[in-house]
């Protein structure tokens, strides 16, 4: 295994904030890259704090690591309390900026009460939840009973971590997933997701000449993470490419690229084609005007623009190839496609057009379908197979993951809920959240698991807009964890 090492000295960006200690492990946290399914540095730095200050560590076959903290002093007859967070993080970043997910260290800036990173995704989700796990380590509160800090590896990817987990390594029957990100908000309830692949076979043939080629660009959009800001009427540039060149009479296909994950709202896409370049800038010009009129507000930096090249491609594809992507592109499920009627706010079902690769020999299209009901699911999984068979695409759809459904007489969200009020004199609210949590596999695994779900605010998360609120952390992971975790440990 590949040890992690990290300097001592924290980021003068986190000078003097609280808690120290979760700030502190915070910042050794960013310098260790953590893509997903590339733990190996992060799970070394975890276990080997843990062991340094005397705690029992047990990783299971997957990589998912349980850290035994001991209660404290009189405390030993209460119930074991597992703190859970996830070790990999999105890595994404800004066209233009140079950045090795796999070797570089996060840099940090701040605006106010908020910390950001500088052009990549920040990590907060889900680096604070570790960080916070570490603290009570060093910085524990005067009273709680046994903790076992569960760390588990490629949440990001489709909660594979959690779905591989041992659970004989988890002994606590007390769940707090710090994995949320609206404080004042205790989550219940998600939705479980599948992912849907079309592979659409490339009839190739070569570019008529003489003829111009041009690069069609959309990007600069909001993206955003497909299942808790798919709601919030961003753009899809992947679907508006498509409708774009749709448009295009007599357009000439060489490639389309665009999106970079599945759980991401894609804000990058772009095409290489042969137009008449009249045509061509005419439509784009309409597009502007129907984007900046459309998503104006959601998306306020979104740019399309037509580069003319200096030659045009080898080869391109045949026009019945060019027929069925745009045809795809234009007519896959998108967005929020319904609402919960037992959670009120709720998206139920929804749809994203996440990745569109070119390669050799066929056009890979990737969705990420999630619901509440497993049957609306797997119905719209079913849509998208048919829509993509019609025209020549091969279909395929992994079994995906389950939902979370709520129990509302839960006893630890009633002690949630009552420590919450007495600290903040107000209750929190109880929601479900329109995205894959670990707890729906955890308590499919558990079923005897009793679990809730909180955190700080985070903003954009999955995006290189990616901020935490620092006063947010503070309270959150700081005072309220601390309060409930004395309070589970003195009943």
């Amino acid at each position: 295994m590949r040890e992690a090492t990290v300097p001592q000295d924290v980021d003068p960006t986190l000078e003097g904030l609280e808690p120290e200690a979760l700030w502190a492990r915070f910042d050794e946290i960013r310098r260790i890259p953590r893509p997903s399914r590339h733990e190996e540095r992060i799970r070394c730095y975890v276990i080997a704090f843990a062991e340094k200050h005397g705690c029992e560590t047990v990783t299971d076959e997957a990589g998912n690591v349980v850290i035994r903290v001991p209660p404290r002093e009189g405390c030993e007859g209460a119930p074991t309390v597992v703190l859970q967070g996830h070790l990999d993080m999105v890595c994404e970043k800004d066209a233009g900026t140079e950045f090795d997910f796999f070797e570089d260290s996060i840099q940090l800036r701040r605006e106010g009460d908020l910390l950001l990173a500088r052009g990549t995704t920040l990590g907060a989700d889900n680096g604070v939840a570790v960080a916070a796990g570490l603290a009570l380590i060093t910085d524990p509160p005067r009273l709680h009973g046994p903790l076992e800090l569960l760390f588990t590896v490629d949440e990001e990817t489709g909660l594979n971590g959690v779905r591989d987990l041992d659970p004989s390594i988890v002994t606590g029957r007390l769940l707090l997933n710090l994995d949320s990100e609206d404080e004042g908000t205790f989550t219940v309830a998600c939705v479980g997701a599948r992912s849907s692949e079309l592979n659409l076979p490339i009839g190739w043939e070569p570019s008529p000449l003489p003829a111009e080629a041009f690069r069609v660009r959309l990007a600069g959009a909001t993206g955003g993470h497909s299942g808790g800001d798919i709601h919030r009427g961003r753009v899809n540039v992947l679907r508006a490419l498509g409708e774009l060149l749709g448009q295009v009479e007599g357009v000439r296909i060489a490639t389309v690229t665009g999106g970079s994950v599945r759980n991401s709202i894609p804000r990058e896409a772009e095409a290489v084609v042969l137009a008449d370049p009249i045509v061509l800038e005419e439509l784009a010009a309409d597009a502007r005007q129907r984007l900046g009129k459309d998503h104006g507000e959601t998306d306020p930096n979104l740019a399309l623009t037509v580069e003319r090249l200096d030659q045009p491609p080898p080869r391109v594809f045949d026009g019945e190839t060019a027929r069925n992507l745009l045809t795809i592109l234009s007519r896959v499920p998108l967005g929020a496609l319904s609402m919960s009627e037992e959670l009120p706010g709720m998206v139920e079902t929804s749809c994203n057009l996440a990745t569109v690769r070119t390669g050799e020999s066929d056009v890979e299209i990737l969705c990420s379908v999630r619901s509440a009901l497993e049957s609306e699911r797997d119905k719209v999984v079913d849509e998208i197979a048919s829509l993509g068979r019609a025209h020549g695409a091969a279909a395929s759809a992994p079994e995906g993951y389950p939902g979370w459904r709520p129990d509302m007489s839960s006893p630890l969200l009633a002690k949630a809920i009552e420590v919450y009020r007495r600290l903040e004199g107000k209750d929190p609210e109880v929601v479900g959240v329109h995205g894959g949590l670990e707890c729906a596999v955890l308590g499919a695994k558990i079923p005897e698991m009793d679990m809730i779900s909180f955190g700080p605010d985070i903003a954009n998360p999955h995006s290189p807009s990616e901020q935490v609120s620092v006063g947010s952390v503070r309270r959150v992971l700081g005072d309220y964890l601390g309060a409930l975790l004395q309070e589970l440990a003195a009943n």
